[in-house]
Parts: structure tokens; sequence; C-alpha cells
């Protein structure tokens, strides 16, 4: 914008800001009809716009809970595997199997749980990520 065009709008505005209510009313019908515009759709847009800035956007879980709902048919097979695992000892870790579903860690990082997940159900156990 050229100097002199900021200025001419630097005088519109400041003469704008001198009309009342009522002359704004009449200013802004005046210039919808010979423009053929409406004011009230981009404040819609713009209404919209900010409320979806607003949302608060969804966080990703970073820390999850590994739990074990079933042990299948290879009891001894998750035992070790548990056992390596967690670093139970056998009394532990037996205990925690006969006392299924179970959370087996929690609070621990996404790649340790899905490591911990796929190891268990390679044997055969039922594992969720919570």
């Amino acid at each position: 914008m050229t100097a002199k065009a900021k200025k001419g709008v630097d005088a519109i505005v400041e003469e704008i800001g001198n009309l009342s209510v009522l002359e704004l009313s009449e200013l802004v019908k005046a210039l919808q009809e010979k423009f053929g515009v409406s004011a009230a759709a981009p404040v819609q847009v713009a209404v919209a716009q900010a409320g979806a800035e607003a949302a608060p956007k969804a966080e990703e879980k970073s820390e999850f809970t590994v739990r074990m709902t079933s042990c299948g048919d290879k009891k001894i097979q998750v035992l070790k595997v548990l056992r390596e695992l967690t670093g139970l000892g056998l009394k532990e870790a037996k205990e925690m199997i006969d006392n299924l579903p179970r959370d087996i860690k929690e609070g621990i990082p996404k790649e340790e749980a899905e490591n911990m997940k796929s190891k268990l159900e390679e044997v055969g156990a039922t594992v969720e990520l919570k």
C-alpha cells in the first residue's frame, strides 16, 4: 500500500470512528447493498475458526499399561516370558498368571509396551494395552 493510499484509509477509519451507532448501521446496510455482500457470513466463519482453534487438541498417550487377560494353552512358556520381561520370581509370576486378568506393567512407554505385548502373544497369551 502506498503512503497516499494509507493516508486515505486512515482518514476513512477516522471518519468512521466519529459516526454514531445508528449512522454505522446505515453505513453497513449501504455498503452491503452497493457491493452485494453480507457481513454476517465472514463473522460466522471467523467464529467457527476461533472455536476450532480453542478446542483442546487430543494429546497422544505417552504411558501405557500392559494387561494380560489370558495365558492360553502354554502356561509354562508364558510364565517364562513373563518372568523375563518383569523380573518377577517364579512364585510371583505364577500368582500373577493364576489371577488373570491382571496388569503386568504400568506407566511404560509405547515401544516397550508393544514389545512386551508381542513377546507374550508369541507364546499364546492374550494381552491388551491401556
